[in-house]
């Protein structure tokens, strides 16, 4: 655990996002990096440093694979070079990402999936050699899955099944409503999403392969096969790092 730096001035949520992206990239970016860039609002704050210190010039050869739409545009918005894991500048390996999390516990696990990128989101982040989250403090969570439900994104056909056997497991799924379209959000590979809540504390790799097991689910928002360097800004103005 490191304190990488600190401001006299307490900080309000959106300042401590603005934060942890900027000090993550400036910790592990550098000139000519294959970079995985996240989706959410604190995962944004790292594209938007990204985009500045390459209209400033001090960023070079930066090739992103974004891991949404809402990602995508804003890669566009700032220049930045975007690309897929399957370009031939890119060819399935990234150097880095940088994404955000929902929740994250004491072994560095995390929940993810709140904007409804998770599937992307979790194949670039296994492409990846280094993984790192960035956060604010209101993420830190004793056990995963409870006060944020885990999104498990699922085959429209498949629903009712999937909710039935994600039930068995001790989770209580529920159809993500979207908030502007009346009916069910649907995911940019044109599938559907349940958030699932566990009343009772799960082991989160076990949990990660059994709903994985289930058939219909795409994949779920447990992710526990990296352990993530994580940046997480604190309230009084400490950044800290955890290795």
């Amino acid at each position: 655990m490191f304190r990488l730096f600190g401001y006299d001035e307490a900080m309000n949520q959106q300042e401590m996002k603005i934060l942890t992206g900027k000090g993550a990239v400036d910790a592990l970016v550098s000139r000519g990096m294959k970079l995985g860039l996240g989706t959410g609002s604190t995962a944004l704050q790292a594209v938007n440093h990204i985009g500045r210190l390459i209209q400033e010039g001090k960023l070079t050869d930066i090739r992103a694979v974004p891991t949404s739409l809402q990602t995508l545009i804003a890669c566009e918005e700032w220049g930045i070079p975007v690309y897929t894991l399957n370009s031939k500048e890119i060819l399935g390996r990234l150097d880095l990402t940088i994404d955000g999390a929902d929740e994250i516990d004491g072994d560095h696990y995390c929940v993810k999936g709140g904007g409804g990128a998770l599937l992307p989101e979790k194949i670039t982040a296994y492409a990846s050699a280094a993984y790192a989250i960035v956060a604010d403090e209101t993420k830190l969570v004793k056990h995963l899955g409870q006060a944020f439900p885990v999104p498990v994104e699922i085959i429209p056909e498949a629903r009712i099944p999937v909710m039935q056997a994600v039930e068995r497991l001790g989770g209580v799924p529920r159809l993500r409503e979207a908030v502007r379209k009346a009916g069910p959000v649907v995911t940019d590979h044109g599938n559907l999403l349940l958030d699932v809540r566990f009343l009772k504390p799960v082991d989160p790799v076990e949990m990660e392969q059994e709903l994985n097991r289930i058939p219909g689910v795409v994949e779920n928002g447990f992710f526990t096969k990296l352990r993530p360097m994580i940046f997480i800004a604190h309230g009084d103005g400490v950044l800290e790092m955890r290795k």
